[in-house]
């Protein structure tokens, strides 16, 4: 026996600015649905949230919730006027006896219900009004990126909460890995269009991929028919135009029709230039040790960053991973230890806090205010990685439309935001990224291309991230930071940090582990084999990246022997061969550090 819908929109129609954010939609969410909202910022996804919690009113068609069904919603910048705490926000409305449930969600979502809302962070507003959706229990949960401005450690937390749940929910979220391991159906905000797939959002990319096959073919098709149709038009129309008049009005029929088709949004035109080559050695710190506010940050740390190295730092929020940066940079002194900067290093950053927009500020004044981007004697005009650009014309790049440019930054979603701050950090030549927090409300596809772009860097980046699917796309090294100084350097990304971590506790003996734990964080040197702590690390980290390397040009090396693969697919074959001549390189690389690392260790 089918069950009745928790939820239903029919032919909801809903126009902002006098611009159709959707016309004739109709959309069910079923008991048990786990819905990943996907779509390009500003496509309308939050709207279509606000929609069914009821929370935005459509033009016309009608919102219909089950009998006795409750739908909470998680707003991404709640309203806390007339509450002092946060626990006090996320408790209202509830009976006594269930405040026990905040203080649980709380404790898994780390974060203080006793902490005075005025100088609670917008991470700490948004952790709170997830824990008041969640201790309220609702039949549907409406979830608008819960994970922005959480630590790895809560994301998994919650991941974990929400795959036991059987709640239906929808879940608007950037974190790929997240959105793998929870939804079973995805709902594709696109044009004004709501299309729905019963898979989740680890089958997108390839549905979305086809269904942009099948209109460039079916648009295709009809450019061809219009062609044909009018070239007959034009000949010898005069004999026939009495009995052909019903040809030439499906003419036209056709024009109009390619006219409504709506174009589909690029990807934003994003580039980035390296500066003048950095020395080889671009930081080489030893023995750091640094307490702050009364927390050791980092005691005995030690890292050698080259040139090209993708370096991303991760743990828990307020473990220190910005200051640990800012010290490697040189802008905070360590307690202990010495920190030498390479030759030729020019360092651009992208600021997790944006301190570098002034949002009362238009788009247009944030760029030309600029002292690194000024160009002399033109004010509608910017310096963009060495030559001359205008500022409309640039900003179109990052898909600014011509409306936005005089508005304040204030006006921007986060996404937006997030763009304008690219737009900056990207007009400067650099040899060193430093990217805090870079993944925080950007679509997946600006995500796909800023992942693309760091791959074809020639410089150095330093990353600060909880998206353990960039991490791994984009790190050749994570620093794992812990809480107590201790701070572990692992080969590749998130997955491999993982592996490499079970690794080395599986093979711990017991009555050991406690003692090499504590161990860890102050070794600076193994006297006995000549190698610093992160240099023995390193050394037996390598034949496993050596190995996947290997691994990775055999598999290539299979898909090149395909001789059709050159005629028929001349651009995978480039890509292939593009990637074949990089991971040599890194093999070659990896095999040159083992042995010099092997042969001084003795």
């Amino acid at each position: 026996m089918a069950r009745a819908p928790l939820l239903q929109l029919s032919e909801i129609a809903l126009t902002y600015g006098g611009d159709p954010v959707f016309e004739d939609l109709s959309l069910v969410v079923q008991p048990g649905d786990r819905v990943a909202l996907v779509g390009r910022n500003g496509s309308g996804k939050s709207t279509l949230l606000k929609v069914m919690a009821g929370l935005v009113e459509p033009d016309k068609g009608a919102v219909t919730v089950a009998p006795g069904m409750s739908v909470g919603y998680m707003e991404q910048d709640p309203t806390m006027e007339g509450h002092a705490t946060l626990g006090d926000y996320a408790s209202s409305g509830m009976d006594e006896s269930d405040s026990w449930r905040v203080d649980a969600v709380a404790e898994g979502l780390k974060f203080d219900p006793a902490r005075d809302v005025n100088v609670a962070s917008g991470g700490e507003r948004r952790r709170a009004a997830l824990a008041k959706l969640m201790a309220e229990a609702p039949g549907l949960m409406l979830l608008d990126e819960p994970t922005n401005h959480m630590d790895i450690e809560a994301i998994r937390w919650l991941e974990r909460e929400l795959s036991q749940t059987r709640t239906g929910f929808v879940l608007i979220s950037h974190d790929r890995a997240f959105l793998n391991a929870l939804t079973r159906a995805t709902l594709w905000i696109d044009r004004g269009q709501v299309r729905r797939q019963e898979k989740g959002f680890e089958h997108f990319e390839e549905w979305r991929d086809k269904t942009f096959e099948d209109e460039d073919m079916q648009r295709h098709k009809l450019n061809r028919k219009i062609k044909e149709e009018a070239r007959w038009a034009v000949e010898g129309i005069s004999a026939r135009r009495t009995r052909n008049q019903g040809r030439l009005r499906a003419l036209q029929d056709l024009r109009a029709e390619r006219s409504s088709q709506i174009k589909r949004q690029g990807t934003a035109a994003m580039a980035l230039a390296s500066g003048a080559k950095s020395g080889k050695k671009v930081i080489d710190a030893k023995g750091l040790t640094k307490s702050f506010d009364g927390k050791q940050i980092v005691k005995g740390f030690e890292l050698d960053i080259q040139r090209g190295d993708r370096i991303a730092f991760v743990g828990p929020n307020g473990v220190g991973k910005t200051t640990l940066i800012k010290m490697l940079l040189g802008e905070v002194e360590p307690d202990e230890g010495t920190i030498k900067l390479g030759t030729n290093l020019e360092i651009a950053v992208f600021d997790q806090a944006r301190a570098q927009l002034d949002t009362e500020r238009s788009l247009w004044d944030n760029l030309t205010s600029d002292p690194s981007m000024a160009v002399s004697g033109k004010s509608d005009q910017i310096m963009v990685r060495g030559q001359p650009k205008h500022v409309v014309g640039y900003l179109k790049e990052f898909l600014f439309d011509e409306g936005q440019v005089r508005a304040p930054v204030r006006s921007l979603s986060g996404g937006e935001k997030a763009r304008l701050l690219l737009a900056k950090l990207m007009a400067q030549p650099s040899n060193v990224l430093v990217l805090d927090e870079p993944t925080n409300d950007l679509d997946i596809e600006t995500l796909d291309l800023l992942q693309d772009l760091l791959g074809e860097y020639d410089g150095t980046v330093m990353l600060v991230s909880h998206d353990r699917d960039f991490i791994d796309r984009v790190a050749t090294t994570t620093i794992a930071m812990e809480g107590n100084g201790r701070a572990v350097t692992y080969a590749g990304g998130w997955s491999d940090y993982q592996d490499q971590k079970a690794e080395i506790e599986a093979s711990a003996p017991k009555e050991t582990k406690s003692k090499a734990k504590a161990e860890k964080s102050t070794t600076k040197e193994e006297p006995t084999t000549g190698l610093s702590f992160t240099e023995k690390h390193r050394l037996e980290a390598l034949p496993a990246e050596i190995a996947r390397l290997e691994a990775e040009i055999a598999k290539l090396g299979e898909l090149m022997a395909d001789p059709a693969l050159f005629t028929d697919h001349p651009v995978k074959f480039q890509k292939a061969t593009d990637a074949l001549l990089e991971r040599q390189e890194k093999l070659d690389a990896a095999e040159e550090e083992w042995l010099e690392l092997e042969e001084k260790s003795g």
